[in-house]
């Protein structure tokens, strides 16, 4: 997609850390914003009042959805598997029905989601996201199966759709625009690591990277000893 035709974004989960710094890699872009998240979180917003539209209102309501998706060109969702009651599957499923023909659907999510089935992951980690499962489902606050489901609704579309797997994130500053590979285990990713501010930004150049059409791609710091030491490969 031409940088020219991407006009009016929306960002789905505007509130958050990553939806914020999106929204402000959005706004230096020039591009048009409208912000969607719970109407106790609209305070967050503060810094980009009067820069911005805020749509108030629960992210998987397909009536918020559609309000906030209209006329856009690219939608941004943060896919956050809050509660038991298909949170981010809802929010998928209201974008993939509202969002207009031919709108770019960039979504994120973690490196435990995979596309095909082929990314190796090591023990610590599938450990790590089994032990992650079981104790949010004891305490009813997080549903990480219902954020596999999103995706594969996402990937059963044919929209114009990516989904950034993202690795572990910190803050500070940016790094600059991550690296990616299809799949998790590519020496590459082994960094593991990523800053948040640059997350959005992977998200938001998604928007005009016709490369990234319906690719999964798991991204790391440009940073990290992994990428450096492929510094030059296909992995950009």
């Amino acid at each position: 997609m031409d940088t020219e035709r991407v006009k009016k974004v929306c960002v789905i989960g505007a509130s958050g850390k990553l939806g914020q710094y999106m929204v402000g890699h959005a706004l230096e872009r020039g591009y048009e914003v409208v912000g969607v998240c719970r109407e106790r979180s609209v305070p967050k917003l503060a810094a980009f009042e009067g820069r911005i539209t805020v749509v108030p209102g629960d992210t998987n309501d397909p009536e918020v959805i559609r309000r906030a998706v209209a006329g856009c060109d690219g939608v941004l969702t943060v896919l956050v598997p809050w509660g038991v009651r298909q949170y981010a599957s809802g929010t998928a499923q209201a974008v993939l029905d509202h969002a207009r023909p031919g709108a770019r659907l960039v979504f994120s999510c973690g490196w435990h989601i995979s596309r095909d089935g082929k990314d190796t992951y090591s023990r610590l980690f599938v450990l790590g996201v089994r032990i992650a499962t079981v104790l949010a489902k004891l305490v009813r606050a997080v549903e990480l199966d219902d954020q596999v489901e999103a995706c594969r609704r996402v990937f059963a579309s044919d929209t114009r759709w990516t989904v950034v797997r993202g690795s572990s994130l910190e803050e500070g500053e940016s790094q600059g625009l991550p690296v990616w590979s299809r799949h998790v285990g590519d020496p590459v990713l082994a960094g593991n690591l990523t800053r948040r501010v640059d997350f959005a930004l992977f998200m938001v150049h998604a928007l005009t990277d016709d490369t990234l059409v319906q690719e999964a791609p798991a991204i790391v710091g440009c940073r990290t000893p992994g990428a450096l030491a492929h510094a030059g490969g296909s992995h950009t």
